[in-house]
């Protein structure tokens, strides 16, 4: 590995709200609604609208420690104009070494998708300060837990793709404790007083299953 990522933080809740396709005039509302549930890692796609505008407004407006990135991070630009708005959270759909490149000298965290173990190992050695394993839905928890066992121990492991409040318990028998949510949270057009109520039930649940001592 020749340059990392910083490492994966150490949060109350590994939880990533992930707001695709929301447009900036709403996400404020959305992101204090997330953060007032226990949420405080959020992720707005790229190919939302005008998602770097959404991000530099979630970045000066949310408490310091709440972390704001990008999803959909598909080039090394995209990294430039995310630490622009303030960003420090990339989340890639794959394994793209000149991305992660650009994260690390921005010192960004840096989670990309991966599905096989040559993608895990790949992304680890370019810099990678997690793996978001993507579609977790039909990898499953056995299919991670297989290929977990060829990791770094202490890699930190992100299920996302199909997940929501009900496959807690099931990831966290394999040791899977972060968790990319998409539509369980946000759809386009929800508004933010459904996204907060939507995101009580998933910390209460998330509490439930890790013991977090909320």
């Amino acid at each position: 590995m020749t340059q990392s990522s910083t490492p994966w933080p150490k949060l109350k809740r590994d939880l990533i709200a992930i707001l695709r396709g929301v447009k900036p005039d709403e996400v404020l509302g959305i992101g204090e609604e997330l953060v007032s549930a226990g949420i405080d890692v959020i992720e707005v796609p790229l190919n939302s609208p005008e998602p770097f505008k959404s991000i530099e407004l979630l970045a000066k407006s949310l408490p310091s420690h709440v972390l704001i990135g990008a999803g959909t991070v598909l080039e090394p630009s995209d990294i430039t104009r995310l630490d622009a708005a303030g960003g420090r959270l990339m989340i890639s759909p794959n394994v793209d070494a000149a991305v992660l490149a650009a994260a690390a000298a921005a010192k960004m965290v840096a989670m990309p998708g991966v599905f096989t173990p040559t993608e895990a190992l790949a992304a680890l050695k370019a810099g990678a300060s997690g793996l978001k394993f993507f579609p977790a839905s039909v990898l499953g928890p056995d299919g991670i837990k297989a290929i977990s066992a060829i990791l770094p121990k202490g890699t930190a492991i992100g299920a996302v793709g199909g997940v929501d409040e009900n496959g807690f318990a099931a990831y966290s028998k394999v040791g899977v404790r972060t968790f990319g949510l998409g539509s369980s949270l946000y759809k386009v057009g929800a508004s933010a007083s459904y996204v907060g109520d939507r995101a009580r039930v998933t910390v209460e649940a998330y509490d439930r299953v890790f013991a977090t001592g909320a």
